[in-house]
């Protein structure tokens, strides 16, 4: 999808909703967005957290690591 397409549907999403609640919050997560310096929250965490981080990422490209929704909506039912 080009630049100009993901903006003429994102005014249209926009100009669909009619939640007022929902267009204000959806306002403020925008202007958080665009004034938050790419990277700058990776820069804010510890040696510590990085390497548990990349560490994630890593598992979770072998499927033996990964399990399925099913399972988990069915394990953990009575909290959903």
């Amino acid at each position: 999808m080009t630049t100009l397409e993901l903006k003429n549907n994102f005014h249209h999403l926009i100009d669909s909703i009619e939640n007022e609640n929902l267009l204000q919050k959806f306002y403020e997560l925008m202007l958080r967005k665009r004034s938050t310096k790419e990277g700058s929250l990776w820069g804010k965490l510890s040696k510590d957290d990085m390497d548990e981080l990349l560490l994630a990422n890593e598992e979770c490209e072998n499927p033996e690591n990964l399990i399925a929704h099913e399972d988990l909506k069915q394990k953990y039912s009575k909290w959903l």
